[in-house]
């Protein structure tokens, strides 16, 4: 049980690193005024998926994921 929890815990610590990492790396989202009537619609806004952004925030949606469940594992086998 003891090696198991020291997996997880190690699973624990670096999801945590790369889901502050991924959050940082992440671009602002103010886009002013321009977003009320629509204009900040672009193409790069229409492929985001496939974009950097797209990339880090599926990175960001697992890492979270992953803490989340580790969280929970260790707090069952604690």
């Amino acid at each position: 049980m003891a090696v198991l929890t020291a997996i997880v815990t190690i699973l624990l610590v670096v999801a945590a690193i790369v889901l502050i990492a991924t959050v940082l790396l992440q671009p602002g989202e103010s886009n002013g005024l321009g977003a009320i009537a629509g204009g900040a619609e672009t193409f790069f806004g229409k492929n985001k998926a496939k974009s950097m952004e797209g990339k880090l925030a599926l990175a960001t949606k697992v890492s979270a994921v992953v803490f989340i469940v580790c969280a929970l594992v260790i707090a069952v086998l604690g």
